[in-house]
């Protein structure tokens, strides 16, 4: 670890040594990122850290400001014909990073695309639309099978992610090693587990609030390490930051800190039907699930990880939200309960269950506290740790037993579960399946009253969480960014974004 430590901080301090005219006019943002981001394709990633690239690489049709509204961003607003019917306006002016015109044309292509290309992970956000329709070249018309209530907030994040038809056409699934789109900066080089470069787009439908000339995202798993770069100035920013190290930025007058509850959740998905992985009694008996999840004291293991930052839950969808069941609460941890639940299963114990982790030390502590709790129930957890890209396809083909992961979350509630709980969710890597569970989880999507919606999830979660027992939820965490203090303008918004828009070194 040290000597990983000692070749960041040599790498960074050469960048940071580059001739004076690369540090001038408009300055180089270095921002750590916590992981390497899976690939460079708005339909084909998933993960978060790719989603903080994308913010200055692909404008979206629309964005959330602060108060999580809907705001126009390459749209310039819209309107709903009928319930079944959305008609949305472009803005003039827009120009892909090869120069190409962005236009009704090229909506129609993106939606199309995020919709039908194979691996998309789009197509659970967006798969109630029927078609799309040019109107005219800054006029597009929507429609939907059947009334859906998140449709427009889905196109707030990736699935809103206009990209230039004739690069996509040209590179075909190789899109992600050089991605096109309508951003504020235009793609330079990607090195794999060592740094992203974009540049400034100088035709950027917005340029007047662009005020850097480059940005080098570099992944660095270790804490530790992140928080040591910043101190030392070979980084402007780091995009989360452990709880623990927060005293020491307060302390420091070189630096700022910022804040915010996060909109999605960190959890364990399980492993029910992908595979012969799920054979294990984990994945086929309810009782051991109860059990397993009865071990766990969510508040003890908030404290020893992260100082008690975050907040236990037993939910998706995070306390701010109008649509959280206030009714659906963690159950307080119950070791004799658990082992009795084992006995009734009918397995011997120490019962062996495999979790997987992502490599970096937060996770495998999180998980070496769990291991610990469990034991005393009857389980011997075996802990799997993985580079994180490498852990989703593994997770995606079924080889795993449990997985502690995290969703970044969305505004409308749709975001944080339809695609992980429904069958034919595109992240539910557990392969979970119940009619039931489906038909409320639809019957939501078209919803819009909030108390009737509510009601909807709330009886889906009696199903899926208290009877099915398909995933377990920890906590729901803040999003926590640290910077110099000589970076101006940047807005902590809840979905943990860095937008480039405004930001400036002095």
């Amino acid at each position: 670890m040290k000597r990983r430590l000692a070749l960041i901080l040599a790498a960074l301090a050469g960048l940071a040594a580059m001739p004076a005219v690369a540090q001038q006019a408009g300055g180089n943002l270095r921002i750590g990122l916590r992981e390497d981001p899976d690939i460079l394709d708005p339909t084909l990633a998933r993960t978060f850290v790719g989603r903080i690239v994308f913010a200055s690489l692909c404008d979206k049709l629309f964005d959330i400001n602060e108060r999580l509204e809907i705001v126009p961003q390459l749209a310039t607003g819209y309107r709903w014909e009928d319930p079944t019917t959305l008609i949305i306006t472009l803005r003039e002016g827009v120009r892909f990073h090869d120069g190409e015109v962005m236009d009704a044309e090229a909506v129609r292509y993106s939606l199309n695309r995020h919709l039908t290309l194979q691996g998309s992970f789009r197509r659970g956000e967006i798969n109630s639309m029927e078609s799309v329709e040019v109107v005219d070249p800054r006029t597009v018309r929507i429609k939907l099978r059947a009334p859906f209530a998140p449709f427009v907030s889905q196109l707030t994040d990736r699935a809103g992610m206009i990209v230039s038809p004739k690069a996509a056409e040209a590179a075909g699934r190789n899109f992600g090693t050089r991605p096109v789109c309508a951003g504020p900066f235009r793609f330079v080089e990607r090195v794999a587990q060592d740094r992203i470069v974009v540049e400034r787009f100088p035709d950027y439908w917005d340029a007047g609030r662009i005020h850097l000339n480059r940005i080098t995202y570099l992944p660095i798993t270790d804490t530790t390490a992140r928080l040591a770069n910043l101190q030392s100035g070979a980084l402007e920013m780091i995009e989360v930051t452990s709880p623990s190290d927060v005293p020491a930025i307060r302390r420091d007058r070189r630096l700022r800190l910022s804040e915010v509850d996060e909109l999605g959740y960190q959890s364990i998905t399980i492993n029910l039907g992908n595979g012969a992985r799920a054979q294990t009694p984990m994945g086929q008996n309810p009782r051991v699930r109860e059990a397993f999840e009865l071990a766990i004291d969510r508040t003890a293991l908030n404290q020893v990880v992260y100082e008690g930052l975050y907040a236990p839950t037993a939910q998706a969808v995070p306390p701010s939200s109008p649509y959280h069941v206030r009714a659906l609460t963690p159950e307080p941890r119950n070791v004799e309960r658990a082992r009795a639940l084992l006995r009734e299963a009918g397995v011997r114990t120490p019962l062996a269950v495999e979790m997987t982790v992502a490599n970096n030390p937060e996770a495998r502590q999180v998980a070496e506290v769990i291991q610990a709790m469990v034991r005393e129930a009857g389980f011997d957890l075996r802990i799997n740790a993985m580079e994180f890209a490498s852990s989703l396809q593994a997770a995606e083909r079924g080889e795993f037993e449990t997985y502690y992961l995290a969703w970044s979350g969305r505004a409308d509630p749709d975001g944080n579960i339809w695609t992980f709980v429904h069958s034919r969710g595109p992240q539910n890597d557990g392969r979970y399946s119940n009619p039931e569970v489906d038909r409320l989880l639809d019957a939501a999507r078209a919803e819009t009253d909030v108390e009737k919606r509510r009601d909807l999830y709330a009886q889906m979660w009696q199903i899926a969480l208290r009877q099915d027992r398909h995933r377990i939820y920890l906590w729901h965490r803040k999003n926590i960014f640290a910077h110099t203090a000589r970076l101006e303008g940047f807005r902590a918004i809840s979905d943990g974004m860095i937008r480039v828009q405004d930001l400036r070194l002095r």
